[in-house]
C-alpha cells in the first residue's frame, strides 16, 4: 500500500445520497442479484440515509418510456427531496438540474447507487470525481445484468478513484461508534439483515 494513501471516512456532516434511476422497468434488467435482495438492498441503504438524515436526492431518466416510474417506496421515503425526472439525458450528470441539486447541498462526499451499474451509477460517478467530488459507490444497492458487466464497471469507477463499499459499510463509517445509538443502529440492521436481527434480539434477552 503506498505510504501516501490517507483514510478518506464517510462523515454525516458531509456526505449526500444520489438514488439514480432506480425505476420500475430497469430493475426488471437486473440480473447479478436476485430481485428480493436488490429490492432490500435499495431500501436497507436508503433508510440510511433517512436514519443520518443525509440529503437524498432521486432521480430517473426517460421515466415515460420503458425505463418506468421510480419505485414507489423511495418517494414514499424521501417525499421532500430533489425529485428530478430528467427527459432523456442518460449520464445524470449531464442534467443541469441534477447537478444544481447535487451542489445545493453543499457536500463533498458523494454516496451513489442506481441501476444499471456502468452507465447510471458509472458516468454520473466519473463525471463527480472529474468536478473533485469524492464518490463512495454502494455495490449492493445497484444493479445491473450481470457479473461480468458489474465487474467491468466496478473496476472502471475505481480507477479513478471512487470507493466501492456495501449499503452495510456505509451506515458503519457513518456511525463511528456503537455507543451514538445502540437500538436506533440494531433495529436498522435488523429490518434488512435477518442474520443481525438474531442477533439484536440475543443481546436484547442478555440485558
Amino acid at each position: 500500500m503506498s505510504g501516501n494513501f490517507a483514510y478518506r471516512r464517510l462523515d454525516k456532516s458531509d456526505a449526500a445520497v444520489l438514488l439514480v434511476d432506480h425505476q420500475s422497468g430497469l430493475c426488471n434488467v437486473v440480473g447479478d442479484f436476485s430481485p428480493d435482495e436488490f429490492k432490500n438492498n435499495v431500501l436497507a441503504l436508503a433508510d440510511a440515509a433517512k436514519y443520518f438524515e443525509l440529503p437524498t436526492i432521486l432521480t430517473t431518466s426517460f421515466e415515460n418510456g420503458p425505463n418506468g416510474p421510480l419505485v414507489p417506496e423511495l418517494k414514499a421515503l424521501f417525499p421532500d427531496a430533489p425529485y428530478i425526472a430528467r427527459p432523456g439525458q442518460i449520464n445524470a450528470w449531464d442534467n443541469e438540474d441534477f447537478v444544481k441539486a447535487v451542489k445545493t447541498t453543499g457536500r463533498r462526499q458523494l454516496v451513489i447507487a442506481g441501476v444499471v451499474t456502468e452507465v447510471c451509477v458509472a458516468f454520473p460517478a466519473l463525471s463527480a470525481l472529474e468536478e473533485g467530488f469524492e464518490v463512495f459507490v454502494v455495490t449492493d444497492a445497484s444493479g445491473t445484468f450481470n457479473t461480468v458487466t458489474r465487474a467491468a464497471a466496478w473496476s472502471r469507477m475505481e480507477a479513478a478513484g471512487a470507493q466501492l463499499m456495501s449499503w452495510f459499510g456505509v451506515a458503519c463509517e457513518l456511525h463511528r461508534d456503537w455507543r451514538n445509538d445502540v437500538e436506533g443502529l440494531g433495529a436498522l440492521f435488523s429490518n434488512h439483515l435477518p442474520a443481525y436481527r438474531n442477533l439484536i434480539t440475543s443481546y436484547g434477552a442478555g440485558r
